[in-house]
């Protein structure tokens, strides 16, 4: 008895034995960012910066960063989790930071997904060498009370806004950097609109997405293209995998290079996926709270934004416009129940019936390893898709440390040798 009571009394527990965010540490701690969502996190970075929060996003994304993830977290960790541990230890150790001052910062939805438990991976992997790193959690579903990113309800405001602006922004970007008839010059449009959109930030009238909208569209259409047509090819999947260069092998850059057009769905639709997953979960299960009203407020405001910045596109009439969120649930009821809400659950089937209904048949779903929600809800819709979509061209590409970018090329331009016979022979019966 007394020798089982000493191992107790000797054996630490770490739950709680980790350091914390505190507020006097805004004005000399550097937080790092992930580099997640590079179309948004552009936006944020500079929107914190006006905040008064030392804030970088990270741009490592060498073989090291999956090799320090390797050693820092379980091979059975889902790759964006090692994606993101390895872009931490790998720029700590650069030595370009003062690890005694400097933070890191991850996302947590607070589904079921494993992305909700990443911050305790985090947290172990670096107490292995940097144990005095604080790890911030941007969630708004309560979670880590002790060391979530304050928001107040002006700075969440400016996040939403960002979200849409950077929608916008990517939208326009990859509808016009295929057909640019001068090298560089959608780039050029893409960094002016963007310091449009912070010089609303920073001056006033953020808040004037109609009009900020319609100079953003305007930027790219005064961009010189071709007429010509290219491949149409959709990138679904999981979020991380989906957006981040690191996670996809820079997937757009190698659609861009064969001669494709990318199209990437905004990211205000996983928004409002979980906004109305918490709707469905009242319904489904005859659940009546406050917490369900908000929500319900929230979804109708942000999908009358949505429908109005749709309108703005439409009026315009140069570029297609983003998908309707309420047109994505009625494409997912045909392939998936909106009940099965893990990882991206119904949104990928939703978003792969969208894009085949408006002229991208081909499709890169991407899935990375460990990711057994998005494994079913993707690449297990295929065939109901294909059934629904007949001419729907469709690969899904695994994601992980072992498999090669050359691979996942190869798979990719077998699927474009598919859809480019299918563009020649629908040429000829025209």
């Amino acid at each position: 008895m007394k020798k089982s009571q000493n191992i107790q009394k000797n054996t630490k527990d770490y739950t709680n034995d980790y350091p914390r965010w505190q507020p006097w540490m805004k004005d000399s701690y550097t937080i790092l960012i992930p580099d997640m969502l590079p179309w948004h996190f552009a936006i944020i970075e500079r929107l914190l910066k006006l905040e008064g929060y030392k804030v970088e996003v990270l741009k490592n994304d060498t073989r090291a960063v999956i090799d320090e993830g390797l050693k820092h977290v379980h091979n059975d960790t889902c790759y964006p989790c090692l994606c993101t541990v390895g872009q931490y230890i790998d720029a700590l150790k650069s030595g370009k930071y003062d690890v005694n001052h400097v933070a890191v910062m991850m996302s947590q939805s607070g589904g079921g997904c494993r992305a909700s438990n990443y911050i305790p991976l985090i947290r172990k992997a670096l107490r292995a060498e940097f144990p005095q790193v604080p790890v911030l959690s941007l969630n708004f579903s309560g979670l880590e009370k002790d060391s979530s990113f304050p928001i107040g309800i002006k700075l969440l405001l400016k996040l939403v806004f960002a979200i849409f602006y950077g929608d916008t922004i990517m939208w326009c970007f990859n509808q016009t950097k295929p057909y640019e008839k001068e090298n560089g010059l959608a780039d050029k449009a893409r960094d002016d609109a963007m310091d449009f959109v912070m010089s609303r930030f920073e001056k006033g009238g953020y808040a004037r997405y109609k009009s900020i909208t319609k100079k953003i569209t305007q930027l790219f259409a005064a961009v010189p293209v071709t007429g010509e047509k290219k491949i149409k090819v959709g990138i679904v999947g999981e979020i991380y995998v989906k957006y981040s260069s690191l996670g996809n092998n820079h997937l757009e850059q190698f659609l861009l290079s064969e001669d494709c057009e990318p199209v990437v769905p905004v990211l205000m639709d996983y928004v409002l996926y979980c906004v109305v997953n918490n709707i469905n979960d009242g319904r489904l299960y005859g659940k009546k709270s406050l917490f369900i009203t908000v929500n319900k407020i929230l979804y109708s405001v942000l999908h009358r934004m949505q429908k109005n910045i749709i309108k703005i596109f439409k009026k315009q009439g140069v570029f297609e416009p983003i998908h309707d969120f309420e047109h994505l649930r009625k494409c997912a009821d045909k392939v998936l129940n909106q009940g099965v809400k893990m990882g991206e659950g119904w949104l990928i089937p939703a978003e792969m019936a969208a894009l085949a209904e408006t002229g991208t048949e081909n499709i890169v779903c991407a899935q990375p390893f460990g990711c057994l929600p998005n494994h079913i809800a993707g690449k297990g819709a295929i065939r109901t898709l294909k059934k629904l979509y007949e001419d729907e061209n469709i690969v899904a590409v695994d994601y992980d440390p072992s498999a090669t970018r050359v691979n996942q090329e190869n798979r990719i331009k077998l699927m474009l040798a598919t859809a480019r016979e299918n563009a020649a022979t629908r040429q000829k019966t025209e």
